[in-house]
């Protein structure tokens, strides 16, 4: 997918949401997500308790995190891994390309993990002459059809299965025209088997880390990650600083959120526990990743968004996020998370995502870690505002606006003008392509009176 200098959110979603046969069924089927969530939430009568106590958790640790990562790293040096810091993309990058060097390695087998998306490290390995094959199912068939997944933790769900059928018979010789989801996932599995067998080092994401003990937790539904780490005899995981929780019984609580809050499950499949290389032939390299999490820490007004814990909620509730799919986004995390974390990259490229929201307030009701993602995007609009950022149109149409609602008066005639003028001028002269808002909706019929003129006449 081509990466735009500067994402235009509405031009890059248009082709999704005027396609009739993928818009629906893709709002559909993420509000079906969204309704197993509902379920699974309204079974646990201590929700929103652990929903607070998870934010609280998470702020305590935002607040202390060098010394719990001081922690993390003496502990897990203890039990035998070697620990990498990153500063950026660049060198997290350069790290893992050293490691896979030493070790003479051109062949990697690596499960989900949005940090490697986020650095780019599978082209970046491509391109030192690394055969990188993403082992979950959604990320693998992303990756043969050269795409970047459309949400982190469904990465394909903009795709049917016909189109999974069509990539399958082109690139694993399944049967042409066979769209059977069992069909299809054996094919995968005996596929990825072989790939498993060949690989010469494992690469994982961390969902969490444990200062107290130096261990972390890789969740997965496919037991990729376990395979991937214990086939091989080098296992390297890479994670962002923000991944840490204080201590072992902390873990609970994020658990029982996760799986709940992604998919509607009780608990992922596979919850697997790593501490330490596995015996005295194998190597646990642990990269720390920064690029750019300490600068938003920083930040009074959107620390909280370093309280995510990658579940994909706040998309699949998102009404924007499916109706016109995450590859609008033009970003590695799409939906309202990733509209509050890529402008802290790059305000000017992303200065359209926090507007890709109709601040219903649905994202923050459902995040796990309570992150006030509705009032973050707003506070992302003034901070543009401010940056001047905004276009020319939406200048002078702001400012048009705040000098309506400063005079009574005016605002009062610009409503009759707008009522009288309605009635009578012809549909083409309101739609058109000058009025962007009415290319894609239907003006209601208006009012014979204002409010204001109503609530006057009848307020005896």
């Amino acid at each position: 997918m081509n990466m735009l200098p500067i994402v235009d959110h509405p031009a890059a979603a248009r082709p999704f949401v005027t396609n009739p046969d993928r818009a629906p069924w893709h709002d559909k089927a993420l509000w079906f997500v969204r309704s197993k969530r509902d379920k699974q939430a309204s079974s646990v009568p201590e929700w929103e308790y652990l929903r607070s106590l998870a934010s609280q958790i998470k702020t305590a640790t935002i607040a202390n995190l060098g010394d719990y990562l001081t922690e993390f790293e003496r502990n897990a040096t203890a039990l035998g891994a070697v620990v990498h810091w990153a500063a950026d993309a660049e060198e997290h990058n350069r790290i893992v390309l050293k490691i896979l060097r030493d070790h003479d390695t051109h062949r990697i087998v690596k499960s989900k993990s949005m940090l490697t998306e986020e650095c780019g490290l599978n082209p970046f390995l491509e391109a030192n002459g690394i055969d990188v094959v993403d082992t979950d199912l959604g990320e693998r068939i992303v990756q043969l059809r050269h795409e970047t997944p459309s949400h982190i933790v469904l990465p394909a769900i903009h795709l049917k299965k016909e189109e999974v059928g069509e990539t399958f018979h082109e690139h694993l010789g399944t049967d042409e025209g066979a769209a059977d989801p069992k069909y299809l996932t054996e094919a995968a599995r005996g596929h990825l088997r072989d790939k498993f067998l060949a690989g010469e080092v494992g690469i994982t994401g961390v969902n969490f880390a444990i200062a107290e003990t130096g261990g972390f937790v890789v969740c997965t539904n496919e037991g990729n990650a376990d395979l991937g780490a214990s086939l091989p005899n080098v296992h390297i995981a890479c994670m962002g600083i923000e991944k840490l929780v204080p201590r072992f019984e902390d873990l609970a609580v994020f658990l029982r959120l996760l799986a709940r809050s992604a998919t509607g499950q009780p608990i992922t499949t596979y919850t697997s526990h790593f501490h330490g290389p596995r015996d005295s032939h194998s190597e646990l390299h642990i990269v720390l990743v920064d690029n750019g999490r300490s600068r938003l820490r920083q930040s009074d007004a959107f620390r909280d968004a370093l309280h995510c814990i990658r579940c994909g909620a706040c998309m699949n509730t998102c009404p924007v996020y499916r109706r016109s799919g995450g590859h609008s986004y033009r970003a590695t995390i799409p939906g309202p998370i990733g509209s509050v974390l890529s402008p802290t990259r790059d305000s000017s490229k992303h200065k359209s995502l926090p507007f890709a929201c109709s601040l219903c307030g649905s994202c923050t009701d459902v995040c796990p870690v309570k992150i006030p993602l509705h009032h973050q995007l707003l506070a992302w609009r003034k901070e543009i505002g401010n940056l001047k950022l905004l276009s020319y149109d939406k200048r002078i149409s702001m400012k048009m606006a705040s000098l309506l609602f400063r005079s009574a008066r005016l605002f009062s005639f610009a409503g009759w003008v707008g009522r009288a003028s309605l009635k009578v001028l012809p549909h083409w002269a309101t739609h058109h392509r000058l009025n962007t808002w009415t290319i894609a909706r239907e003006l209601p019929e208006p009012p014979k009176e204002s409010f204001r003129h109503w609530y006057a006449k009848n307020r005896k």
